[in-house]
């Protein structure tokens, strides 16, 4: 297993990656970063954790949606900034509801 060093919002991380799977390593990294910085760009949300849970979240929630829909998701028009911006706020009304008032995670 070897290391690939990447960037995640400007921040770097060292990562394990098993042979042959450099590819798929980095284009997760790419999908992760690309959804965190999204949603500090829209600038709600400040805390890097914060952005990390979000972006966590909408990730897991198109993958399940995928999961449950394939024929949709293959046929489906990629979603507008209004559709993701909309998205994003529905999260963070989630995120702070579960959250609470103290803004801890734990």
């Amino acid at each position: 297993m070897k290391q690939l060093e990447v960037q995640i919002m400007g921040q770097s991380y060292l990562l394990g990656c098993p042979d042959g799977g450099d590819a798929r390593l980095l284009d997760a990294v790419e999908k992760v970063d690309t959804a965190m910085c999204k949603i500090r760009e829209a600038g709600k949300v400040r805390a890097r954790d914060r952005i990390a849970v979000l972006a966590a979240l909408n990730l897991a929630f198109d993958l399940a949606d995928q999961k449950a829909h394939p024929a949709q998701a293959a046929s489906a028009p990629p979603a507008t900034s209004n559709e993701t911006s909309q998205k994003l706020s529905a999260l963070l009304v989630r995120l702070d509801d579960a959250l609470g008032r103290d803004e801890r995670l734990l």
